[in-house]
């Protein structure tokens, strides 16, 4: 699936600024740049590709499809093969639990990961339901083809195992946080999170999804949504939350958010520049 991709911007009836173009512009345009400028470093926001230096960003980019992630779009089956990784360039993905009908989130994919990394731990058969919740733009490539190209490039295979120790990390922590942390340390921990993966203070979430993801009642969300937008922490609006006051959100979020965001930067911390030699 290819085309124009929806953003967050276009929820808002806002236009979108240049540097929100080259983000939608970005993936159609990676494999051709990586080909046509093999000494030039194309744009992309994925961290995990950001961090590949460009002969190994090359031998991948040969083999990435560009894909429009719409709402709702599932892109992965519980107990189904797993037969792509997608590497999300903007929007958000769900990580969920599915079991007799009842469904509860464990992650969220945004611009740092890929989804699909089951496959890095030897399995055929998806763990997960993956699902969009922010629409926005990925690149997509067949797990068989990603297998061979770590096999021949073993940097691409230590970054993706990385960023698997934190997705795992962050699932784990997530079943903790929901049997020990009270509603309000919850949902600011989910608010934070889901905005540094989507890199933007803007959510396009209603209190049903919220609800429905973090197991709690419906009332309960909006009753401290309610008391975050009296504090200033939010604000909402045409069915979006707006994140006004980050810092004192943190400080309303439990120990969680601390730890899952530390997991993630630390497996990012190794960057382009300090491999290559000076």
């Amino acid at each position: 699936m290819t085309g124009r991709v929806p953003t967050i911007l276009q929820a808002l009836d806002c236009p979108a600024d240049g540097h929100s173009k080259q983000l939608l512009q970005a993936p159609a345009a990676l494999h051709r740049f990586v080909t046509a400028s093999p000494t030039k470093r194309p744009f992309v926001k994925n961290v995990i590709l950001a961090r590949l230096s460009i002969e190994h960003l090359a031998a991948i980019g040969k083999c990435l499809e560009p894909i429009a992630l719409t709402e709702r779009m599932v892109l992965q089956e519980p107990k189904r093969p797993v037969e792509h990784a997608y590497f999300v360039e903007t929007g958000l993905v769900s990580l969920r639990v599915v079991a007799a009908g009842s469904m509860l989130e464990t992650a969220v994919i945004g611009y740092r990961g890929v989804v699909g990394a089951s496959f890095l731990w030897g399995g055929h058969f998806s763990t997960h339901q993956s699902v969009v919740v922010i629409p926005g733009s990925a690149h997509r490539i067949r797990v068989d083809d990603l297998r061979r190209v770590m096999k021949e490039h073993p940097e691409v295979r230590d970054h993706l195992f990385e960023y698997a120790q934190a997705l795992t990390f962050q699932c784990v922590q997530t079943g903790l946080c929901g049997v020990r942390h009270h509603r309000e340390q919850r949902l600011a921990s989910w608010l934070c999170l889901a905005s540094e993966a989507v890199d933007a203070r803007v959510l396009p979430v209603t209190h049903d999804y919220l609800s429905s993801v973090l197991g709690l009642r419906r009332a309960g969300v909006t009753e401290t949504l309610i008391r975050f937008e009296e504090q200033g922490l939010i604000r909402k609006m045409r069915g979006v939350l707006q994140i006004d006051d980050p810092q004192l959100l943190e400080e309303k979020a439990c120990c969680c958010y601390k730890l899952v965001s530390r997991a993630y930067a630390l497996s990012s911390i190794r960057t382009v520049s300090d491999e290559q030699p000076s």
